[in-house]
C-alpha cells in the first residue's frame, strides 16, 4: 500500500442556493490516489476543507501533501491497509504546538480523503469502518438526527426569502433549523427571527448563529432580547477566544448556547470548558471535525470535553457534510448539520439520503459516499483526472 498521487483544487462556494459564487468564500478539494498493493485498480479518496473558512491550497501543496508522499510507504496499519492515524502523524511531523491558524483546515481536508480511501479499501461505509476501527459500541445507527442550516441574509427580499427557505426545510423533512444573525443590528435580527418563526413554527426548534459578531455590550443586549424567545440554541455569540465574555453571556442567557465552531484544538477546547461558563447539561458543542485537524484532532477534543463532564450527545459537528454525518453515527454524537441549499456543490448529503422526521439515512456505499451525490461525483472525478 502506498500513496501514488495527491491533487488539490481551490473552488469558490456560495452561501446561497445556485451555482453563482457569492461572498468570496472558497474551499480546497483534494483527491488522494492509493495503490492498495493488490491486483485491483488504485483507490482514490476524496475530501474537502469543509465550509466557512477559505481554501488551503498553498499549505496542502507545499507542506502537508509532500510529507504524505515522502512517508507513502510507511502508512500501513496492522491490517495491511492504509492507517489514517499514521498518515496524520506524518503530516504533523515537525509542527509546533499552538498557532493553529489555517493549517488545521489543510490537515483536515487531507485527513477526510484518507479516511474515505481507507474505508473504500475495506469495502465498508465510513461509519461502519470507524466503528470497527475505533471499537465504538453500540454499532452505529442506521440514521442520524440532523438539522437544516442556512438562513443567511439575502441581498434582496430578505424576510420573504428567509421565510420561504424555512418552509422548504420543513417540506424536506427537517424538524430543526438554524439561521444567521449578527450582521444587520439587533432590531433587524429580531425581525428576521420573527419571519423565520412565522414560517417555521416552534421557537425551540430554531437555532440562531451570530457568527461571533457581538462584543460584550452588544452580546448582553442580544442575550436579554433573545432569551424570552426560548430558541433551540444561540450559537457563536462573541469572539471564540474571548472566554471572559463568553462566560458572562452564558450566565446572562438561560436557554441553550452553542459554541466551539471556531476553535480548532483540544487545548482551546479545554479553555472553553474551564473558562467559557458553558453548562454541559444544556449547551451544545459545534466543533468542525475538518477544521480541527481531522478526525484525530476531533477525537482529542471529544476526550477533552467528556473528561470535563460533557456527554457525546452534546456534540453536533459543524460543516453540513457527509463526513460529519458518518462521525455522528460512529461516535454516538447528538446529530449533524446539513446545508440543503448553501455551498453548492457541497450542499445536501447523498442523492439517496432520506430525511424523515428530522433524521437522515446513512449512505451504504464504501467510504464517505461522495459518489452517491451526482454533483460531487463529477467534481471529484474531474479533479482526480
Amino acid at each position: 500500500m502506498r500513496i501514488l498521487d495527491i491533487r488539490e483544487r481551490s473552488l469558490p462556494i456560495s452561501r446561497y442556493a445556485g451555482p453563482a459564487p457569492a461572498g468570496g468564500l472558497t474551499t480546497s478539494v483534494v483527491a488522494i490516489r492509493i495503490d492498495t498493493g493488490g491486483s485491483g485498480q488504485p483507490i482514490t479518496g476524496y475530501g474537502y476543507a469543509s465550509v466557512g473558512r477559505y481554501a488551503q491550497g498553498g499549505l496542502i501543496r507545499e507542506r502537508f501533501a509532500p510529507r504524505l508522499l515522502k512517508a507513502a510507504d510507511g502508512l500501513v496499519g496492522e491490517d495491511g491497509g492504509l492507517d489514517p492515524f499514521k498518515a496524520w502523524q506524518a503530516m504533523m511531523a515537525g509542527e509546533k504546538s499552538g498557532g493553529h491558524g489555517e493549517r488545521c483546515v489543510a490537515v483536515g481536508a487531507l485527513d477526510m480523503a484518507l479516511w474515505d480511501a481507507a474505508a473504500k479499501a475495506a469495502g465498508l461505509p465510513l461509519h461502519a469502518f470507524l466503528s470497527r476501527r475505533l471499537g465504538t459500541t453500540p454499532l452505529p445507527a442506521s440514521k442520524v438526527r440532523v438539522y437544516a442550516s442556512g438562513g443567511y441574509p439575502y441581498p434582496r427580499d430578505d424576510l420573504a426569502s428567509l421565510a420561504q427557505e424555512m418552509r422548504c426545510f420543513a417540506d424536506l423533512g427537517f424538524r430543526h433549523a438554524k439561521m444567521k444573525i449578527g450582521s444587520a443590528g439587533l432590531d433587524q435580527d429580531l425581525r428576521r427571527i420573527e419571519a423565520a418563526l412565522t414560517a417555521w413554527g416552534a421557537a425551540d426548534h430554531l437555532a440562531v448563529d451570530a457568527m461571533n459578531a457581538y462584543g460584550p455590550a452588544e452580546g448582553l443586549e442580544a442575550t436579554a432580547r433573545l432569551s424570552p424567545l426560548g430558541l433551540w440554541w444561540f450559537e457563536d455569540i462573541c469572539d471564540p477566544l474571548d472566554f471572559e465574555t463568553q462566560s458572562t453571556l452564558s450566565s446572562a442567557y438561560a436557554p441553550p448556547i452553542g459554541a466551539g465552531e471556531a476553535l480548532f484544538s483540544a487545548a482551546e477546547a479545554k479553555l472553553l470548558a474551564r473558562h467559557g461558563g458553558l453548562r454541559p447539561e444544556r449547551d451544545v458543542l459545534l466543533f468542525d471535525p475538518v477544521h480541527c485537524y481531522g478526525l484525530p484532532g476531533y477525537l482529542e477534543i471529544l476526550d477533552t470535553m467528556t473528561a470535563a463532564g460533557w456527554t457525546r450527545q452534546a456534540f453536533w459537528p459543524h460543516g453540513g457534510h457527509l463526513f460529519g454525518l458518518h462521525l455522528a453515527a460512529a461516535l454516538g454524537l447528538g446529530g449533524a448539520e446539513v446545508t440543503p441549499f448553501a455551498f453548492d456543490p457541497f450542499r445536501g448529503l447523498a442523492d439517496v439520503t432520506v430525511i424523515a422526521d428530522g433524521y437522515a439515512s446513512l449512505p451504504q456505499a464504501p467510504g464517505i459516499g461522495f459518489e452517491t451525490n451526482a454533483a460531487l461525483r463529477r467534481l471529484f472525478e474531474e479533479i482526480a483526472g
